[in-house]
């Protein structure tokens, strides 16, 4: 006998509109669904070395619209903005990869990745933060202290005033 199957209407619309895949088959477009986005094992090693250095981070802060452009590390402060990039995704020039299968379509994501992350650099120097790109195969240590150079070496320009306040008197000592 027949049974009525129920459909959670929250999800009815993935099951209405099937999505076009680029992947060679089922298997690696489940294994590329899988991928972490976010908290990748070495940016928790990054994060965890700026840390132990003292440093106090935000995360996964979406500093520029777009799904794709959150910044990785954020050191509010010191207005520094890291970015901790794939060597696959962001095509490394030591470590990327070229898949076999779809090559064409990979060529032209590739590309895409690395012409939007220099867009991301673009717009958030234009906003006057500053930004440091790791890759992942870069020691967490080795990273942190580069980062460390940076803020030691490049000191943040002051804030700009908000509009319609005046300065804050300096108290005599």
């Amino acid at each position: 006998t027949g049974q009525a199957v129920r459909v959670d209407p929250l999800h009815y619309w993935r099951m209405a509109t099937p999505r076009l895949s680029f992947a060679s088959t089922h298997d690696v477009r489940r294994r590329m669904q899988r991928q972490a986005r976010e908290s990748t094992a070495p940016e928790v090693a990054l994060r965890r070395a700026l840390f132990r250095r003292g440093l106090r981070v935000r995360l996964h802060v979406p500093l520029l619209e777009g799904r794709a452009r959150k910044v990785d590390v954020v050191l509010a402060r010191h207005r520094l903005a890291v970015f901790v990039d794939g060597c696959f995704w962001h095509a490394c020039p030591r470590h990327g990869t070229m898949p076999k299968a779809n090559r064409t379509f990979w060529e032209a994501k590739l590309a895409r990745n690395r012409s939007r992350d220099r867009d991301t650099d673009r717009r958030l120097r234009a906003l006057r933060w500053r930004v440091v790109r790791v890759w992942e195969h870069e020691g967490a240590d080795e990273a942190a202290g580069r980062v460390l150079r940076w803020i030691r070496e490049r000191p943040a320009a002051p804030a700009r005033a908000r509009a319609g306040r005046a300065p804050r008197p300096s108290s005599p000592r």
